[in-house]
């Protein structure tokens, strides 16, 4: 004879929370059976509006001394960045040796690439919404990037 179980395995939800701080991640979601179970932590530095001014501070020092006199305030650089459409990670270039796709100060047309991001072993090209100067870079080469992570700035 077995029982089922009623309630929520609280092991499993810490384990969950154990490996999203272990991982990095900022959500995770398991299915058992019929059970589905989905633990996330809210992150607001990567969703706030003045994200992109500590990214480009923390992460890419040489970038921010180029691109912190021109830039626009952090709420305009939030409003003009091109938000990343998936979790991977982010190359400037097409490979390694290669030139990086956009510079700041470069012009852009709508639909250029701007960098492109490896998703399960699948490059993606992510392309300019809108023509426009870029403004401001905001990962580096090689950087795992999130889902509605800024990405660049394009004025």
């Amino acid at each position: 004879m077995t029982t089922k179980k009623t309630g929520v395995d609280q092991q499993l939800i810490r384990d969950l929370a154990g490996i999203l701080n272990d991982t990095n991640l900022t959500e995770i979601e398991v299915e058992l059976g019929d059970l589905k179970l989905r633990v996330s932590r809210h992150a607001p530095a990567v969703h706030a509006v003045a994200a992109p001014a500590p990214i480009v501070a923390a992460a890419a020092p040489q970038v921010a001394a180029t691109a912190m006199p021109a830039a626009p305030t952090a709420a305009e650089a939030a409003k003009n960045a091109v938000p990343s459409p998936m979790v991977g990670t982010a190359y400037l270039a097409p490979s390694p040796d290669a030139k990086p796709f956009v510079e700041i100060g470069q012009k852009v047309k709508e639909g250029q690439t701007l960098l492109i991001i490896e998703a399960m072993k699948t490059m993606n090209q992510i392309p300019s919404p809108r023509a426009g100067t870029v403004t401001a870079i905001l990962v580096e080469d090689a950087q795992p990037v999130e889902y509605g992570m800024p990405l660049v700035v394009i004025e």
